[in-house]
């Protein structure tokens, strides 16, 4: 599951925003100025931020400066602010895409996938992922092996995304809950062992995918 920051001081648009991206899949914090926005930025892992520029306590622009300084994620700006100067300036910053107000919430949505697939090397291909014997629907959560539907508990999915998000590198236990669970989980790191056997078992043929690395934790492992 991805998590999306939006940043938009308009109330009505910024809940409508909220409801749309949680109905297609999304884990959603929504937050009404740039000071917030900043704040939420440091304090959890996002796959993709759309940002207001009129907003108060720091624009727009200066929150995706300050998050293009620290951290690698896509940016889109979702303004009335139309021009081409506007537009350019967007751009300067450091957006990602740019899309002026009014919109369409299907063309948003094409383009965070777009985005997504793009930062984390996933090929997005008619609302699915493809890789190797797993075929995934990100929009219903929904997972084949080899043309097998599998049902996968939340957190199951969510561990799925993650090995997905993070091809060959070596995640350890803190890293994962950090990722999975959130900064807030306060429970015990070997909650992960007990997912990472569910989700193995799940997976079925496709579990050889997810290698344990002694001392250290566990990789995602493409098929050679």
């Amino acid at each position: 599951m991805y998590r999306l920051l939006i940043a938009e001081d308009d109330d009505t648009l910024r809940n409508v925003l909220v409801m749309f991206f949680e109905k297609n899949g999304f884990v959603t914090d929504a937050v009404d100025n740039g000071i917030d926005a900043c704040s939420y930025a440091d304090r959890q892992r996002y796959d993709i931020v759309i940002l207001d520029i009129m907003m108060p306590g720091k624009d727009g622009r200066e929150v995706c400066k300050f998050i293009r300084g620290k951290y690698d994620v896509p940016v889109i700006f979702l303004t009335a602010l139309g021009s081409e100067d506007d537009i350019v300036t967007g751009y300067e910053v450091g957006a990602d895409e740019y899309m002026s107000k009014p919109f369409s919430s299907k063309v948003l949505l094409a383009k965070v996938n777009a985005l997504i697939s793009r930062y984390h090397g996933l090929l997005v291909k008619d609302g699915k992922i493809k890789k190797d014997e797993i075929t995934i629907e990100p929009s219903r959560r929904y997972v084949e092996v080899s043309g097998k539907a599998v049902d996968l508990a939340p957190k199951e999915y969510d561990l799925l995304m993650c090995f997905l998000d993070n091809q060959g590198i070596i995640l350890t236990r803190d890293q994962i809950l950090d990722k999975v669970w959130g900064m807030d989980y306060d429970g015990y790191d070997r909650t992960v062992d007990t997912h990472i056997k569910m989700l193995r078992k799940a997976l079925g043929n496709a579990g050889y995918h997810i290698e344990t690395v002694i001392k250290s934790g566990y990789v995602w492992k493409n098929r050679e």
